[in-house]
């Protein structure tokens, strides 16, 4: 705490953060064009998609052999090592495998139901346990499971769900809505929308298990990914001593099977979900009780981020980050074909490849001043825990680096008019996202899909909850040619059928061009960024912005 003389002191630190080294005073470089190969990313992509990496699970041989080649890339893209010399950060995680599922029973008077694993339900054990039990746990349906206070609140009031089995809706309250106001932004999703939130508060409250009923629209995939992403080998963090607590179980349901539920208990679906979006939704015990079992298999292991930086020549201390997750699913609910591996070529071999081909431009370029940092994190999609981990300890202390570039799933698509903004408005990096986007003649298109809450489900997210302001830019959907019509009809037909899938491969006839022009706009921006001299920080009322105060305030060095 700051205290007596210090408080002016703090005061002009943080008046140097957002202040003077804020809008006004905002140093932004002509845009330059880099020189990036379009070899590079089809060898890439082409290379880490292919079945010898095994879908890149971490803490499996396709790790092993992800981690190998992108070290040999990144050196030979003129990159040095990342982290007091070395090319990998550890990160600690635990592999949980369920096996020997029993059905999921649903009993009370008169009723008793039974549901098939995989096809009706699935769910996982976050606890480094041999065997999961639930048995005759109460149903209590919850809402949407929320618990905030400074929105004053609380879907659990007045309910006590220890030991009990808390049933749970998909997204916020005001999902259904056609505009960004209400109490938790309108149709905009919150971080109280993401499942992770949904698990975790249960967990706070005591609940010994916790089930979402799974909705297409307002989970923003279908069943499949659910299936696909919950079953076989999870990876989590390791758990420190002073670690919170956990359920015992977390899932999902389909949501004709939660409304069977539901209706087993004398309450329709529709009608609880129309009263949890009111204010003072009070939670509903079913009556009813939930049992199930099944064994795990659980071993601890290292895996790792990759890390190269090009170092700058006049602020080599301070650092623009470019952030992407080489990980994916390994092997996954086989497709009709039997092919078992998700391969993961779009979602993110296309940009991890990009690391690659960015940072041989920049190389090629000379180092700019400030420095050029390429961090390939694992375990993105078991919950951000490699970028969470960096971020939580950072190579690069936080407060001197500038902010960065997230680069997740560049669907190839052909050349679009625009670029898809997920989280628009909410830091001054978008003043360097506009100078790019008018040298290339190219507009931001607003995140069309704010609902699906993309801004938590990356690994960007990791860094801007520690304040470190961060841009989230998707390829475009105004197709050059087919226009909005064709590029909305691509985005479907790759959340249907390759997403989260066995399908997700590397195409040979992919049309690289608009692929290139996203990359060129990454350059642009990463470039100015490290050219400048400016801070960038929040922009007021942002929720991260206090956050990158303290941070700045604190700091000796940097922003």
């Amino acid at each position: 705490m700051i205290r007596n003389g210090l408080i002016a002191a703090a005061a002009l630190a943080l008046a140097a953060c957002s202040g003077t080294k804020g809008d006004n005073a905002l140093d932004i470089p002509e845009v330059q064009k880099g020189d990036i190969s379009e070899q590079t990313m089809k060898e890439v992509v082409k290379e880490l998609a292919s079945d010898a990496f095994e879908g890149r699970m971490p803490g499996s041989a396709g790790e092993e052999k992800t981690v190998a080649y992108l070290t040999k890339r990144f050196e030979e893209a003129g990159l040095q090592p990342g982290n007091n010399g070395s090319w990998v950060q550890d990160v600690p995680l635990v592999e949980i495998t369920g096996k020997d599922y029993a059905p999921l029973t649903i009993t009370g008077d008169g009723i008793d139901l039974s549901y098939e694993f995989s096809n009706d339900w699935v769910a996982v054990t976050y606890r480094e346990d041999a065997a999961t039990s639930v048995e005759d746990s109460d149903l209590v349906f919850v809402g949407y499971g929320i618990n905030a206070p400074e929105r004053d609140w609380n879907d659990y009031e007045g309910v006590d769900v220890k030991g009990k089995t808390v049933v749970i809706l998909v997204n916020d309250p005001d999902f259904a809505t056609d505009s960004l106001e209400g109490p938790f932004n309108g149709k905009a999703m919150t971080y109280y929308g993401r499942w992770t939130y949904k698990f975790e508060e249960a967990a706070r409250q005591g609940a010994a298990a916790a089930l979402i009923i799974h909705d297409t629209a307002p989970a923003s995939y279908g069943w499949n990914v659910v299936e696909s992403s919950w079953t076989g080998p999870q990876a989590y963090a390791q758990r420190g001593e002073n670690a919170p607590p956990l359920t015992m179980m977390n899932g999902w349901v389909q949501k004709e099977i939660g409304r069977a539920i539901l209706k087993a208990a004398g309450k329709d679906l529709d009608e609880l979900t129309a009263l949890a979006r009111t204010k003072g939704f009070k939670p509903v015990s079913l009556g009813l009780k939930a049992s199930t079992s099944f064994r795990n298999d659980v071993r601890t292991f290292a895996s790792q981020n990759v890390i190269g930086i090009l170092p700058g020549t006049d602020a080599p201390d301070e650092y623009v980050m470019h952030t992407a997750h080489w990980d994916h699913l390994g092997h996954c609910t086989p497709a009709p074909d039997g092919d078992d591996i998700c391969n993961g070529a779009v979602d993110n071999a296309t940009g991890t490849a990009a690391l690659v081909a960015l940072a041989e431009a920049h190389a090629k370029a000379g180092a700019p001043r400030r420095s050029l940092v390429f961090l390939a994190v694992t375990a993105e999609e078991s919950g951000l825990l490699g970028a969470d981990y960096y971020a939580a300890n950072p190579v690069f202390p936080l407060a001197q680096t500038v902010g960065g570039i997230n680069i997740d799933a560049i669907l190839v698509a052909g050349p679009a008019k625009d670029v898809t903004v997920v989280g628009p408005g909410k830091s001054q990096l978008d003043k360097f996202l506009d100078a790019a986007l008018n040298a290339g003649g190219r507009v931001a298109t607003p995140n069309p899909s704010p609902e699906a809450g993309y801004y938590y489900r990356s690994d960007h997210f990791a860094f801007a909850k520690r304040g470190v302001p961060m841009l989230y830019v998707d390829g475009g959907q105004d197709l050059v040619e087919g226009g909005r019509e064709a590029g909305e009809a691509i985005e479907a037909d790759y959340r249907k059928n390759r997403y989260h899938g066995p399908k997700d491969e590397y195409d040979e006839n992919w049309d690289w061009s608009g692929v290139m022009a996203d990359l060129q706009l990454f350059y642009g921006i990463g470039r100015m960024m490290a050219m400048s001299t400016s801070w960038p920080n929040w922009v007021d009322g942002d929720e991260f912005k206090a956050t990158r105060d303290e941070s700045c305030a604190a700091a000796e060095a940097g922003c």
